[in-house]
C-alpha cells in the first residue's frame, strides 16, 4: 500500500470519485443488492462512490425526480409535501460521515448468525451533500407532544426470515432529540454527484454517528409520533437485549460502537521476517472521536500504539498505520487492532452475545505468515 506523502496525510492514495458501476466489490447477494467493499482496498478518508459498499433489504426502487414527493405528516401544525426541486433550493451543507452496517462482521461469528455475511467491508465514508432534517421539521411546525420521526423508504417486499405481516415498506425512527440535530441531512448528493439509484436516489436521510439501518434510502414520508415506534424493522429486526433491572428488554439499534479495522496485510498474507511490514487501516467510534489505536502481533498480550494520519474529522472515520518490524522467527502471528475514543471506550477483545448478530465490534484477529 502507497506510503501517505506526509504525517498529515489523509489518505494512502489518490482520492477519487467515480459514477457508480460495481466494479471490485464483492456480492454478499444479487437479489435484494447487497455488496461489500473489499476493505483491503482501503486508500483514502472519502470511500468513492464506486467502492461505497450496498445494503438492500428489498429490491432497488426505481424513482423519477420528476414524481417524488416528501409528505411531512403526524404530529405536525402543517402537514406538507416537498418536491426535489424545493428541497434542492433550500440552504444545504456537506457533512462527511461514515456509514456501517449493523451487521458488519457477522461473517466472523460463531455459531453463525442469521443475516447478509458480511466481514469486514460494509462500512464507508462519503461527503453527503442536503439540507439538515431539522429545517423541514420546523417548516411543519412539530407539535409538543411528538417524541419520534418515522422516516418511510419507497423500498417494499415481504420478509421471509423473520416472517412479516404482507408487504412492509422499510422503516426506522429517529427521537427527535437526534433527528433535530444539525449533523442529520435529508441528502440528495454523494461526493459531489447525485445520489446513484443504490444509495438512494433520489433523497435519503443520513444520519451520522448511527448505524447504517438508521439512514433510510430512497426517502418518501416522515411521520411525527406521540407515541414510541415499534415497528417491524425496529423491534424484530435491528433490536437487541439490553440487561436491566426488570430483566433483559429489547432495545432498538443506534449509534455505532468504537471499532479500529486492519486494511493491510491481508488475512493469510505471507510476508517476509526481518524487514518491515507496514499495518494500516481504519478506526471509527459513533459519534465520538478517536482518541488513539493500538495493534498487537501476537494475539493479544502486548500491544504498540499506531500512528493516527491527518485531523479528526466529527463523525468520520481516521485513518492509521504502523510499521511493523517484523521478528526474525518465521510461522504463524495473529494480528489484531483495537481503538479507544475521547469518552475512554474501548474495542472489546470478546463478544457480547446479547447484541446477536449485529453491533459487531470486538477484536477479531488476522493471521499472517513471517517466512
Amino acid at each position: 500500500m502507497p506510503h501517505p506523502s506526509s504525517k498529515h496525510s489523509v489518505q494512502f492514495g489518490s482520492d477519487a470519485s467515480t459514477a457508480w458501476k460495481p466494479g471490485g466489490l464483492i456480492i454478499r447477494e444479487k437479489e435484494p443488492l447487497n455488496l461489500e467493499f473489499p476493505f483491503s482496498n482501503l486508500q483514502t478518508v472519502i470511500t468513492p462512490t464506486n467502492q461505497f459498499f450496498v445494503r438492500s433489504h428489498f429490491p432497488v426502487p426505481s424513482i423519477s425526480a420528476e414524481d417524488w414527493r416528501l409528505e411531512v405528516t403526524g404530529e405536525v401544525d402543517a402537514p406538507f409535501k416537498l418536491s426535489y426541486d424545493e428541497l434542492r433550493r433550500l440552504p444545504a451543507e456537506t457533512r462527511s460521515a461514515t456509514i456501517e452496517c449493523a451487521g458488519n462482521g457477522r461473517a466472523f461469528l460463531v455459531p453463525k448468525a442469521k443475516g447478509v455475511l458480511w466481514e469486514t467491508g460494509a462500512v464507508g465514508n462519503a461527503n453527503w451533500t442536503g439540507v439538515r432534517l431539522s429545517t423541514v421539521l420546523q417548516r411543519a411546525g412539530v407539535k409538543p407532544q411528538a417524541l419520534e420521526a418515522v422516516f418511510q423508504g419507497a423500498d417494499s417486499g415481504v420478509s421471509e426470515e423473520p416472517k412479516s405481516p404482507g408487504v412492509i415498506y422499510f422503516e426506522r425512527s429517529l427521537p427527535l432529540t437526534k433527528a433535530n440535530r444539525p449533523e442529520v441531512l435529508l441528502a440528495y448528493q454523494m461526493n459531489g454527484q447525485d445520489l446513484t439509484r443504490e444509495h438512494g436516489f433520489p433523497v435519503r436521510l443520513v444520519v451520522p454517528g448511527w448505524f447504517g439501518m438508521a439512514s433510510v434510502k430512497w426517502l418518501n414520508k416522515i411521520t411525527l409520533t406521540a407515541t414510541p415506534f415499534n415497528g417491524f424493522w425496529q423491534t424484530l429486526e435491528y433490536a437487541y437485549f439490553q440487561d436491566s433491572p426488570g430483566g433483559p428488554s429489547l432495545v432498538a439499534l443506534s449509534e455505532m460502537a468504537v471499532k479500529a479495522t486492519i486494511a493491510q496485510p491481508v488475512f493469510h498474507e505471507t510476508i517476509a521476517s526481518r524487514t518491515v511490514a507496514r499495518v494500516c487501516g481504519a478506526a471509527w467510534s459513533g459519534e465520538n472521536e478517536i482518541d488513539s489505536v493500538e495493534l498487537s502481533m501476537d494475539g493479544g498480550t502486548r500491544w504498540v500504539t499506531a500512528q493516527l494520519l491527518g485531523e479528526p474529522v466529527p463523525y468520520s472515520w481516521r485513518l492509521w498505520e504502523y510499521d511493523w518490524q517484523t521478528p526474525a522467527r518465521p510461522g504463524r502471528y495473529q494480528l489484531k487492532a483495537r481503538a479507544r475514543d475521547k469518552t475512554g471506550e474501548v474495542q472489546p477483545s470478546s463478544r457480547d452475545q446479547s447484541r446477536l448478530g449485529y453491533m459487531i465490534n470486538h477484536t477479531v484477529p488476522l493471521e499472517i505468515e513471517l517466512v
